[in-house]
């Protein structure tokens, strides 16, 4: 039986064709090309009618070049002429994590209430800078998008592009980083004197937060523990509605509707993040779909090996004082084969990495895409990695 290649297991166009799969969740360390991916994916989706959006976390701001757009915002823009022939769509947009922490805000408590939340020093920190902070609103948003799919039928599938962080699993992280949070002492001191009230079994520890409170001013300043206190207070009644959003995203990734793809690199180090991601996902029991590795190196004459290609320009180098050789240009040059032998050692590298990757994950289907020649910088160029993904 003949050994399982890397490059025909994973069947991209089936799992996009499937109208059971409702949400691509693109994951993957930094630098691999999750956002080309997640961008072409849904072009491909589109143009085989689908109705689709796709949200980025990259700050880059590549997909909205590589898709024709001006700019990206938290609204999704419609890409045009993507999709129309085959009866399908394509929408873009990127996550502005302060404006979605906003939206949260303005959508779950008072206009008073909400006033003072967005005005609050502490609030405007968390919601630009905190961490975890984007990962959390990647969240809500995919929430949000879904929700929206589901009530007017706008999308028929989602696509996410994941943080381009190290620990891209951040994104699956969120919830249970918030619930920790908010259930954390810290917080659960800082909203005593709020819920105390007049209540008298509540002085003794009245007694020992002011204490703590008073230690924490000298150490944080006072203005900043009073914004801090204030925040933590105006947010109460949102705790809850924070965490039940939350988990009900994170069942969500879990459905069978959810698809994860990892992307990966034919590097070492690019692969050991894969073989983790894929690992960790199963650990959470979440739908990995397959994995991608972005940049094979390719052979232009792959019937040549690097090492007849290095022998071959030793022999016309040798040759090249003989008055008897061909004229030039009958044939290869030493500098050429000299390049396509180095090429091929590259290729051959490439090869052994994702075969030592599929032997080690024999259950995991594996797609790999060519190296471009040049950067992902338009439609036509997301359409050929999408063919590359489509085999």
């Amino acid at each position: 039986m003949a050994a399982r290649t890397a490059a025909d297991a994973f069947d991209v166009d089936a799992l996009l064709a499937d109208p059971a799969t409702g949400i691509v969740v693109c994951c993957g360390s930094g630098g691999v090309g999750k956002t080309t991916t997640a961008a072409a994916l849904g072009v491909r989706a589109a143009e085989a009618g689908r109705h689709v959006v796709v949200l980025t976390i990259d700050p880059a701001r590549r997909l909205a070049q590589s898709l024709g757009l001006t700019a990206l915002d938290n609204t999704p823009r419609p890409v045009e002429g993507v999709g129309v022939e085959a009866g399908g769509s394509l929408d873009a947009m990127m996550l502005d994590m302060k404006r979605t922490f906003d939206e949260v805000v303005l959508a779950h408590s008072t206009p008073e209430k909400a006033a003072q939340i967005l005005e609050n020093p502490f609030y405007q920190a968390v919601s630009s800078s905190f961490a975890g902070t984007q990962e959390y609103m990647a969240m809500e948003k995919l929430g949000q998008l879904r929700a929206q799919a589901d009530a007017d039928g706008t999308w028929d599938l989602v696509v996410v592009d994941t943080p381009p962080s190290r620990s891209a699993l951040d994104f699956l992280d969120a919830p249970k980083r918030l619930g920790s949070f908010l259930d954390g002492r810290f917080i659960r001191l800082l909203m005593a004197p709020a819920k105390a009230g007049g209540r008298a079994y509540l002085k003794v520890f009245s007694v020992g937060a002011n204490l703590a409170a008073a230690t924490l001013s000298k150490v944080l300043g006072g203005q900043f523990l009073s914004d801090v206190q204030t925040f933590v207070a105006a947010l109460d009644t949102m705790f809850g509605g924070f965490r039940e959003r939350a988990d009900v995203t994170y069942a969500l990734l879990k459905e069978p509707s959810t698809a994860f793809v990892v992307v990966a690199a034919p590097e070492r180090d690019a692969l050991r993040e894969a073989a983790y991601f894929v690992e960790r996902l199963e650990a959470e029991s979440m739908p990995l779909a397959g994995v991608v590795v972005n940049r094979m190196q390719q052979l232009a004459a792959p019937g040549l090996s690097g090492s007849r290609a290095s022998a071959a320009a030793e022999q016309l180098e040798d040759r090249a004082d003989d008055a008897d050789t061909a004229a030039p240009g009958t044939g290869p040059t030493p500098a050429l084969l000299r390049l396509h032998a180095a090429v091929a050692e590259v290729a051959t590298r490439h090869e052994a990495r994702v075969r030592r990757f599929v032997a080690t994950h024999p259950g995991v289907p594996v797609r790999t895409v060519p190296a471009a020649a040049t950067d992902i910088h338009d439609l036509d160029g997301l359409r050929a990695v999408g063919d590359a993904l489509g085999g």
